[in-house]
C-alpha cells in the first residue's frame, strides 16, 4: 500500500485516521462529505485553476491513469520540461503529484504545491513577522522532493508553495523547526513517513482520541463511540492524546476511574528522582487530571471553587462573531441584548463578499456600543477568537476604530470571556468545555439539528452564491443561539457560585 501526500496530512491531522481508513469499522464511517470540507476542496480547486490560467505554458499531464502519467512525466523529466501540471511521481512505497514541477536553473526539478490558503502561519504584516514554515505543508513537499530525489531528478531538499496571495513561499526542508527546535522539517516527515508506513501495514494499530479536530472527521462518531465504550482518558477533559499515552505507559492507566487510585504524593516523589517519568506532567496537571476524574465519576455535577462576582448592570450582551478564517472576512457579529427593556438579538451582518459590506457591519456593531449607557452594560463572549479577530479587524480597517479603543474595549473588566472564567473557577462532568457541550449540559438546546461554526461558513458561502433569503435566517438564527448559549452559560455559573456561597 502506497504512502501519499494526503496519507501524510490526515496523520498530522489524527495519528489514529490513516489505520482506521483502512481496517476500522468501514460502517462506521461518515459516508457523506462534511459541507465545510466540500467547500474547502472546491475553492482549493477553483483557486488552482486560476493559478494554472495564468502561468504560461505547461504540459498538463492531469488526465489518465497513475501508470500512464507516471511514464509521461518521467519522460518530460528527462526532456526537460520547464513546467509539469499533475504530474505523477511513484518510487518505491511513495506516490506523489504535486501540483507543478519546475525546471531550475540548475537542471533539477523542484515541486510546487498552489495553497488556498497563507503559505505561512503566525505572520504578524504589522510587526514585520513573516511567520513560520506550515508542517503539514512542508511533510507534503517533502514527500515530492523525496520521490524526485530517488528518480534522479533532484539533489535537494526544497519546495515551493504557491499561496492565496500569490506569494511563492520557498521551503527549505532542512530547516530546523521553531528556534529551539532540535528536528528538521525533513526528519519530521522521515518519522512520520515511516509511522504511516507501520500504520498501512497494521504493524502499529494505536488507538482513537477526542481532540479539537474531530468533529470534521468522518469517523468522528466511530471514534466517540469506542472513546465512551472504553472509558478511555481522552473522554475527559484536559487529557488529550499525548497526555493519555504518557499515562498509559509510565502508570499502565487506560481507563478514567483508574486515575483515581492514583497516589499523588508516590508520583511526586517519583518524579523527582526520575525525571523522564511522567514527563510534561507537573503537580498542578496531574491535581487537575485527579480533581476532574472524581467530578466525572463520582461527583457528576458541576463544581464551583471560588466566589465568582460578575457585573451587576442595566445592559447585559451576549457576544458571538460568525468568520470565514479561510478568506479573512468577517461576516456576522451577534448579540443577545437583555436589559429593563427585555431580551432582542441584533445581527450586524455583511450580506456579500466586499470589504465595503464587511466594513459597514463591523461599524454599526461599534455604533451600537457606543450608543449603550457608559459603564453601565457587561459583554461576554466565549473563547479569545473574538478578541484576537478584532485586533486584526482594526489593523485593517484602522478609520472605524482606533488600536488603543479596541484594547480599551477588551481591557474593561465588564468585557468578559466566560470561557476563562469557567476554566479557573469551575470544574464540570463532561468530557469538553466547548460551548455546546457545557450549555447542552445547562439543558440548552439549539433550533438547527446541525449547529457548527464550520457549517455556518458553508452556508455562508452559499448565501453568497444563491442569496436566499432562508440561508441568511438560518445563520442568524444559529447565531443567536449560540449568543443565547453564552447567556444560559452565565447564569449557571452565577448561580452556582451564589448557592454555594450563601
Amino acid at each position: 500500500m502506497k504512502i501519499t501526500a494526503s496519507k501524510l496530512y490526515d496523520y498530522t491531522q489524527c495519528p489514529h485516521r490513516v489505520w482506521r481508513d483502512i481496517y476500522g469499522p468501514q460502517e462506521e464511517k461518515i459516508k457523506e462529505i462534511n459541507p465545510f470540507i466540500q467547500l474547502l476542496w472546491d475553492r482549493g480547486i477553483l483557486f488552482e485553476k486560476e493559478v494554472v490560467s495564468e502561468i504560461g505554458d505547461y504540459l498538463d499531464l492531469s488526465k489518465g491513469n497513475l501508470n500512464e502519467r507516471f511514464k509521461k512525466t518521467i519522460e518530460a523529466m528527462k526532456n526537460k520540461k520547464h513546467l509539469i501540471y499533475q504530474g505523477v511521481l511513484i518510487k518505491d512505497d511513495i506516490v506523489g503529484i504535486p501540483d507543478l514541477l519546475i525546471l531550475m536553473s540548475d537542471g533539477a526539478y523542484t515541486p510546487i504545491d498552489i495553497k488556498s490558503g497563507m503559505g505561512r502561519e503566525g505572520v504578524d504584516e504589522s510587526s514585520g513577522e513573516e511567520g513560520n514554515l506550515k508542517k503539514h505543508y512542508a511533510i507534503q513537499l517533502a514527500l515530492y522532493v523525496d520521490a524526485l530525489i530517488g528518480l534522479g531528478f533532484s539533489n535537494n531538499k526544497k519546495g515551493i508553495i504557491y499561496d492565496i496571495k500569490g506569494e511563492k513561499v520557498l521551503y527549505d526542508l532542512n530547516l530546523t523547526i521553531g528556534k529551539t527546535g532540535n528536528i528538521s522539517y525533513w526528519d519530521l516527515y522521515e518519522n512520520i513517513k515511516n509511522e504511516v508506513a507501520n500504520l498501512l501495514a497494521d504493524k502499529n494499530g494505536n488507538k482513537p482520541a477526542m481532540t479539537g479536530v474531530c468533529k470534521l472527521c468522518p469517523w468522528y462518531n466511530s471514534c466517540k463511540k469506542w472513546v465512551e465504550e472504553n472509558d478511555d482518558l481522552t473522554g475527559l477533559f484536559y487529557v488529550g492524546r499525548s497526555k493519555r499515552d504518557v499515562l498509559s505507559e509510565d502508570l499502565g492507566i487506560s481507563k478514567i476511574d483508574e486515575i483515581l487510585s492514583i497516589d499523588l504524593d508516590e508520583l511526586l516523589e517519583k518524579k523527582k528522582k526520575d525525571k523522564s517519568f511522567l514527563k510534561g506532567f507537573g503537580q498542578k496537571t496531574l491535581e487537575k487530571i485527579i480533581s476532574r476524574a472524581n467530578i466525572f465519576i463520582n461527583v457528576k455535577q458541576p463544581i464551583v471553587y471560588n466566589k465568582i462576582d460578575l457585573p451587576k448592570v442595566s445592559y447585559e450582551l451576549f457576544f458571538d462573531i460568525e468568520d470565514d478564517p479561510t478568506q479573512e472576512f468577517v461576516y456576522l457579529h451577534g448579540v443577545y441584548e437583555r436589559s429593563p427593556k427585555g431580551e432582542r438579538f441584533l445581527d450586524f451582518t455583511a450580506k456579500s463578499l466586499t470589504p465595503d459590506a464587511e466594513r459597514s457591519a463591523w461599524k454599526k456593531f461599534w455604533e451600537y456600543i457606543d450608543s449603550l449607557p457608559q459603564d453601565d452594560f457587561a459583554v461576554y463572549y466565549y473563547s479569545p477568537h473574538e478578541k484576537s479577530t478584532y485586533k486584526k479587524m482594526q489593523k485593517k480597517y484602522p478609520d472605524i476604530i482606533s488600536k488603543d479603543n479596541v484594547e480599551k474595549f477588551f481591557e474593561n473588566p465588564n468585557v468578559i470571556d466566560l470561557y476563562q472564567i469557567i476554566l479557573k473557577n469551575t470544574d464540570w462532568p463532561v468530557g469538553s468545555y466547548s460551548l455546546k457541550t457545557l450549555a447542552q449540559y445547562c439543558g440548552f438546546s439549539w433550533r438547527d439539528k446541525t449547529p457548527s461554526g464550520a457549517l455556518s461558513i458553508q452556508w455562508f458561502n452559499e448565501y453568497i452564491e444563491k442569496k436566499d433569503e432562508k440561508i441568511l435566517e438560518r445563520i442568524l438564527l444559529y447565531n443567536e443561539d449560540d449568543c443565547k448559549a453564552t447567556m444560559i452559560l452565565k447564569d449557571k455559573i452565577q448561580k452556582l457560585s451564589d448557592n454555594k456561597h450563601l
